[in-house]
Parts: C-alpha cells; structure tokens; sequence
C-alpha cells in the first residue's frame, strides 16, 4: 500500500509540473508575439498646406512630401510623414482645420499656406494673422515642435505693391514668430513651362524632385538635431 502512494503521489507530481511548465511556455511565447507585435513608435513629419503638399495633378507619393518620406525610409530613420495638403487650402480654412492634425505630437510641423490667399488678392495682413494663429496654435499646444514656414511667392496679377509685400509677409512671420524660413518653396521651379502643369501653377513630377532638393537640407538638419538631443 506504500509503494502505491508513493507511486500516485509521484505521478501526481509529474502531472502538476507538466501543466505548470507548459503554462510557463504559453505565457512566455503569448509575451513574445505582443511584444512582436507591438508597432514602434516613430516621430511625425506633418507637410500642412494646400495643392502644391497635396501633389496636384500628379501621384502623392511623388510629390515633396512623399519624397521626403521616402528618402526617410531609404535612410532607416525614425520619423514617418503624413501629408495635410488639400487642394485650394487658404490660411483660414486651415487655421479652421488644425485641431483635427493635432491630436498626435508632430516632432517637425511643415507649414506651407498662403499661396492660395496671394492668388485672390485677400488681404495680407489676414493671411499674416492666419499664419501667426497656426504657428501659435501648434507652438502652445506643443512646445517642443520644430516649426518650419516655406516662404511662397505670387505672379504679379494682383498689381507689383501687393506682390512686393507678399513676399515679405513670409520672413516677416518667420521672424516675428521665431521659426525656421524657407525663403521661397518654389524656387528654382516657379515660371518654369518644363517643370510645371499646363496650369502653370502646380509643379510636374520633375518640379517637385526640385523642390524636395528646396527643403530637404531643412529636414534633414532639424532631424539629426533632434539625434543629438
């Protein structure tokens, strides 16, 4: 009868440590897959701006912002893009907007507007206050966002005083709001019949590999800045 008990006890043992030890496997392999499974967290790039972000006329993906994305990818960094352009954006519809782009921390928010305001004569200093507004509204809301304004420039249809004081509309804000300026988004770009649309308005796929070169260096700067950090 001994001999038994000590048998079924043994077993029993044998029995118990099996389940736990296989428990103990489920429930290390069940962490592991969360864990895999896990996505990482990368720091946002957010382009917000109207047709010229939004790629008008050609895929999104070649326009600026989906190079910088890709030249990103290329690069293995840790920071993903999402793109706010919308075609025929002014700065008030924009400002009008924001919040929704705001639920998430950008590390570097792209600030390109006003080109539409300039093409219908609204009055400069709107689209100053407007300009203003976003950058404020980003900056208090987060404080650490690198803020950078792309400067635009407008055909002179409007008359050459109103085209003149667009122009320093942009460094003035830039300046005024403590932001890093790109002085003019289009450059190298802009008047160019090969590099635009028919429209004469919206770069080509070509336009727009000049001005990923345009505001790149920008990018890539404020980036390495935030390694350092």
């Amino acid at each position: 009868m001994k001999t038994y008990f000590q048998s079924f006890f043994l077993i029993l043992a044998l029995t118990t440590f099996s389940c736990n030890s296989s428990k103990e496997e489920k429930t290390d392999t069940t962490q592991e897959i969360e864990t895999a499974s896990k996505p990482v967290s990368k720091k946002l790039i957010l382009f917000f701006g109207n047709s010229l972000s939004a790629g008008y006329g050609i895929d999104e993906d070649d326009a600026f912002p989906g190079l910088v994305a890709a030249r990103i990818d290329s690069l293995e960094l840790d920071y993903r893009v999402i793109n706010g352009g919308l075609s025929g954006e002014t700065t008030a519809s924009g400002l009008s907007r924001l919040d929704w782009f705001l639920e998430e921390e950008p590390a570097l928010f792209v600030l390109e507007l006003g080109g539409n305001d300039g093409l219908r004569g609204i009055d400069l200093s709107e689209t100053k206050k407007n300009l203003k507004s976003i950058i404020q509204l980003v900056r208090s809301k987060y404080p650490e966002t690198n803020i950078v304004l792309a400067g635009m420039q407008i055909p002179p249809n409007m008359g050459q005083e109103y085209t003149e004081n667009f122009k320093k509309l942009y460094p003035e804000v830039a300046q005024e709001e403590d932001v890093t300026l790109i002085p003019f988004l289009l450059e190298g770009v802009a008047g160019d019949p090969d590099l635009n649309l028919p429209d004469g308005i919206h770069p080509t796929e070509e336009g727009h590999l000049i001005v990923f070169e345009t505001i790149w260096p920008y990018i890539e700067k404020m980036i390495y800045e935030n390694y350092e950090d």
